[in-house]
C-alpha cells in the first residue's frame, strides 16, 4: 500500500499520496473521474503553468499578493517546467466542462511546491496562486495560447518543410511529360512537375489561410474571471499578463475586447479547427495521389517509385507498400474526427455564459496539431524527398494515350478526332500509328501536333 497523507478542504478530509504535490481537490477529481484515462497534453499544461507564473509575477508587482510569495510561485512554476513534473497533473480530460479541476490541480501543485522551496516557514494557499483568476478565464486563455504556439512552432514549420519538398519535385520533374487523369481516366498531357506543383500550391494556399486567421487566437479573456466582468481581478491584470505572454512567446497577445464572449463560446477555436481539417483533407488527397501514381510497381500506374522504408507484407516476399502515404491518410482522418468533436463542443458545450466542453475542445485541437505536424514531417522526409520518376513507364503511357487525339482537333475537328480515338482503341493502335496509316496529316504535321511539349505549354 502506498503511503498516504491527510489533506482537508471545505468538504472534509481526503487521503492523498504522501509524495504527491497536489492536494485535496485534485485527489477528489482523481477519485471521481476515471473515464477516458487520457490526460491533458503537455503543451497545454506547460502553457497553464506559464500563465500561472506570469499571473503571480504581475499580481506581486501590482501589490495583489505579497512579493515574496509571488517570487516563490514563480520559482515553483519554473521548476515544474524545467524538471518536467507532468506526472503531478494526472487528471482525466473528461471532467468538469470548465476545466476547473485542472486549474485547481495547477494551483495546488504550485502552492505546495512553492512552500517546499521556501527557506522560511511559509504557507502559501492555492487561492494565492489563483489570485485574480477563475477557471473560466484561465483555461480558455491557456487554450488560445497553447493553440497559437502549437501552430506557429510546430504546424507551420512542418507544413513549410513539406511544401519545400514538393517544390523540389516540381523543379526536378519539370521536363517529364505524362498523361493527366480526370475521372480516373486518361486525359491530356501535363508535366509531372506541374502535378507536384499543384500539390505545393494547394498547401501554400491553406498555409496562407491559417496564418491570416491566426490573430483571432491572440485575443485573450484573462482578467475576465468568472463570466467576463473581471470581479476580484486587478484592472491592470489582463494588460500586464498579455505583455508578459508576448515577451515569452513572441506572439502579439492582447486582452479580449469582450471576455464575456470568449468565456461563453470558443468560435475562434472552432474556426481554427476547421482550417486544420481543411489542411488534413488536402494532405489526404496529396498522399492518396502519390500512392495511386506509385501503384504497382508493374501492374499499376507505376509512374513513381517510392522509397523502400520497410518490408510491406508478412506473406508476400519483396512487397513494398506506400506506408508514409497511408500514415498521412490516417493522420488526416483522425484530425477530421477531432474537428467534429470541436464543432460539437462549440455547439452543445456552450450554454448561456459558459462553454462547458473546454477540456475536450483543447485536447482535440492540440492532438490534431501534434499528429498533423509529425505526419507532415515524416511524409516529407521519408516519402516525398525520395520519390523518383519512372520515366520509361511514363513515356510509354504518353505514347499509348488515346487522348492525344485532342491535339488533332484543331486540324480535323472534334468528331473526326473522336472517331480516330475509338478506332485506335478497338484496333489496339496508338493515335500516331493510326493517323499515319490513314494519312490524316503529313508526318511533319503530325509530329508538330503530337509534340507533348507543345501540349503542356512548354513550347
Amino acid at each position: 500500500m502506498a503511503k498516504m497523507r491527510i489533506e482537508e478542504d471545505t468538504m472534509g478530509k481526503v487521503e492523498v499520496p504522501i509524495n504527491a504535490l497536489w492536494g485535496a481537490h485534485t485527489q477528489r477529481t482523481i477519485n471521481n473521474f476515471q473515464i477516458s484515462r487520457i490526460t491533458f497534453p503537455v503543451n497545454f499544461l506547460e502553457t497553464l503553468v506559464t500563465l500561472k507564473k506570469i499571473c503571480a509575477k504581475v499580481n506581486g508587482e501590482l501589490g495583489e499578493i505579497p512579493d515574496n510569495e509571488a517570487k516563490l510561485i514563480v520559482l515553483a512554476a519554473e521548476k515544474v517546467i524545467e524538471d518536467k513534473l507532468w506526472d503531478q497533473f494526472p487528471l482525466d480530460i473528461i471532467q468538469t466542462g470548465s476545466g476547473t479541476q485542472t486549474n485547481m490541480n495547477a494551483n495546488e501543485v504550485l502552492a505546495n511546491l512553492a512552500n517546499q522551496l521556501s527557506e522560511k516557514e511559509n504557507k502559501i494557499n492555492w487561492s494565492t496562486v489563483n489570485k485574480g483568476q477563475s477557471s473560466n478565464d484561465i483555461i480558455p486563455t491557456s487554450m488560445n495560447v497553447s493553440t497559437s504556439v502549437a501552430i506557429t512552432r510546430e504546424l507551420i514549420p512542418q507544413l513549410e518543410k513539406l511544401i519545400k519538398a514538393l517544390e523540389g519535385k516540381e523543379e526536378e520533374f519539370k521536363a517529364i511529360i505524362k498523361i493527366a487523369r480526370t475521372h480516373l481516366q486518361d486525359a491530356v498531357p501535363m508535366t509531372l512537375g506541374q502535378e507536384f506543383g499543384a500539390f505545393a500550391a494547394q498547401l501554400r494556399e491553406i498555409k496562407f489561410q491559417i496564418e491570416r486567421t491566426l490573430p483571432i487566437l491572440y485575443k485573450l479573456p484573462i482578467g475576465g474571471t468568472a463570466v467576463g466582468t473581471g470581479v476580484n481581478a486587478h484592472s491592470s491584470l489582463a494588460e500586464e499578463v498579455c505583455k508578459e505572454l508576448e515577451r515569452d512567446y513572441n506572439l502579439p497577445f492582447k486582452p479580449s475586447e469582450n471576455s464575456f464572449r470568449q468565456i461563453a463560446a470558443h468560435d475562434e477555436l472552432v474556426t481554427i479547427s476547421g482550417l486544420i481539417r481543411t489542411l488534413a483533407i488536402a494532405l489526404i488527397k496529396i498522399a492518396n495521389d502519390i500512392r495511386w501514381l506509385a501503384s504497382g510497381p508493374r501492374c499499376g500506374l507505376g509512374e513513381l517509385n517510392l522509397p523502400s522504408n520497410e518490408p510491406g507484407s508478412s506473406i508476400m516476399p519483396g512487397k513494398i507498400n506506400p506506408t508514409q502515404s497511408e500514415a498521412m491518410v490516417q493522420a488526416g482522418l483522425k484530425v477530421m474526427g477531432n474537428d467534429h468533436v470541436v464543432s460539437l463542443g462549440g455547439l452543445y458545450g456552450g450554454q448561456l455564459n459558459l462553454n462547458t466542453a473546454k477540456p475536450i475542445i483543447i485536447h482535440s485541437i492540440l492532438q490534431s496539431l501534434t499528429i498533423l505536424s509529425n505526419a507532415m514531417g515524416s511524409f516529407a522526409e521519408k516519402s516525398v524527398v525520395g520519390v523518383k520518376a519512372n520515366e520509361e513507364r511514363i513515356a510509354s503511357l504518353v505514347e499509348q494515350s488515346l487522348m492525344l487525339a485532342t491535339a488533332l482537333t484543331p486540324y480535323i475537328g472534334y468528331d473526326e478526332a473522336s472517331r480516330l480515338a475509338k478506332k485506335a482503341y478497338i484496333e489496339g493502335k496508338t493515335i500516331r500509328e493510326l493517323a499515319l496509316e490513314e494519312k490524316i496529316l503529313t508526318k511533319e504535321e503530325l509530329e508538330k501536333a503530337l509534340d507533348p511539349l507543345r501540349m503542356v505549354g512548354i513550347k
